[in-house]
């Protein structure tokens, strides 16, 4: 059987079976160095799995050494360059406390208690053990209502740096390597200090901790605790959380975060204050727009609830104006020579519609 598995070119003679076996060969070969090479770097070193986040890591590195020339000479290890993708400087952030309505008795708070034992230690030096930026803050209450905006804002103020750090940003599949994540976080924080972690969501994180807890979960919760105890009596450093469900937050993390502060619903007073931030700049109707009668009938909406009421009442004008001048059979806006397309000012029934707001809202 083998003659036929032979091809005879004169002095060259061809076994197929040969041939076949060591394609074969050179193909598991192949397929067992690439899967090796795989496993091998992953394990070494888990970062390369995401070189997408360590190169902007890179690039943001690059960025706060220029800003910060005393940075230039602090070496960073492997996980903290990681990390930097989910740093922000203050200059990148464009939230104020004036962009924020509504909120003036907590942010005067926040200024006292927060961002000038931050910013001004030398105010506090003569009860420096006593009058400290506190070690954690949180923000509670319903969604929508401003928290992540206080902490960009309380970073911008200070001066500090923002690392926003998630669930995912710390898990990881390989053993002890979310410990060493953990460790970066707070070891790239004193490297940066002044700076401020944020956690969003931190119910998530740092809830009840119980005997049904995963290994790998309880782990990184007590390394979280002693690193957040370790850190320098400096002030420089502060973890702040945000949060929908305080009740679900563990009691030993709670009693780490002194300043607790309650983000409600808006009251009449507030959505005022909220409605006229947001609208400032628009075209507002000066015969036909009742601010008052907005705030009346917005009882109970939250900040995030506001902004997309206006979002949705400045819609309808634009929409008006495309239905009577938009040709859609041509497929272009009839326009006149002026380059101004005569959009008409924002009105109250523009705001106070049955989409918009329900009935059993309006007071």
């Amino acid at each position: 059987m083998n003659r036929f598995l032979k091809i005879d070119l004169g002095k060259f003679k061809i076994d197929l079976k040969v041939v076949v076996d060591l394609v074969i060969l050179t193909g598991a070969g192949l397929c067992t160095y690439y899967l090796l090479n795989h496993v091998l770097n992953d394990y070494i070193d888990p970062t390369v799995r995401n070189k997408e986040s360590d190169k902007k890591g890179k690039g943001i590195l690059r960025k706060i050494q220029a800003a910060n020339p005393q940075l230039r000479d602090v070496t960073f290890n492997q996980y903290e360059k990681t990390l930097l993708s989910s740093l922000v400087s203050p200059e990148e952030i464009s939230v104020t406390f004036n962009d924020i309505g509504g909120l003036q008795n907590i942010i005067d708070e926040l200024r006292e208690a927060v961002i000038l034992p931050l910013t001004e230690p030398q105010l506090f030096a003569v009860h420096s053990n006593l009058i400290q930026s506190p070690k954690g803050v949180l923000f509670y209450g319903p969604p929508g209502c401003g928290k992540t905006m206080l902490a960009k804002a309380i970073a911008k103020e200070s001066g500090a740096f923002f690392l926003s750090i998630r669930m995912s940003t710390i898990m990881d599949k390989w053993y002890g390597e979310s410990n060493k994540i953990t460790d970066a976080i707070f070891s790239l924080a004193n490297k940066l200090q002044p700076c401020i972690i944020f956690i969003d969501e931190i119910d998530s994180f740092l809830r009840d901790r119980s005997s049904n807890d995963h290994e790998v979960s309880a782990m990184i919760k007590a390394e979280f605790m002693t690193l957040w105890d370790g850190l320098k009596s400096n002030g420089r450093i502060m973890v702040l959380g945000a949060t929908n469900r305080k009740s679900d937050i563990d009691e030993a993390f709670l009693r780490r975060m002194p300043k607790t502060f309650a983000i409600g619903k808006p009251n009449a007073i507030q959505r005022k204050s909220i409605l006229s931030k947001i609208l400032k700049g628009a075209k507002i109707d000066e015969n036909d727009f009742d601010l008052d009668l907005i705030v009346s009938s917005t009882r109970g909406f939250s900040g995030s609830d506001l902004r997309e009421l206006c979002r949705e009442a400045s819609i309808l004008p634009v929409k008006e104006y495309i239905r009577e001048n938009y040709d859609y059979s041509s497929g272009k806006l009839n326009k006149g020579e002026a380059d101004d397309i005569p959009v008409r000012s924002l009105r109250t029934s523009d705001f106070i519609t049955t989409e918009s707001i329900p009935p059993s809202t309006i007071d």
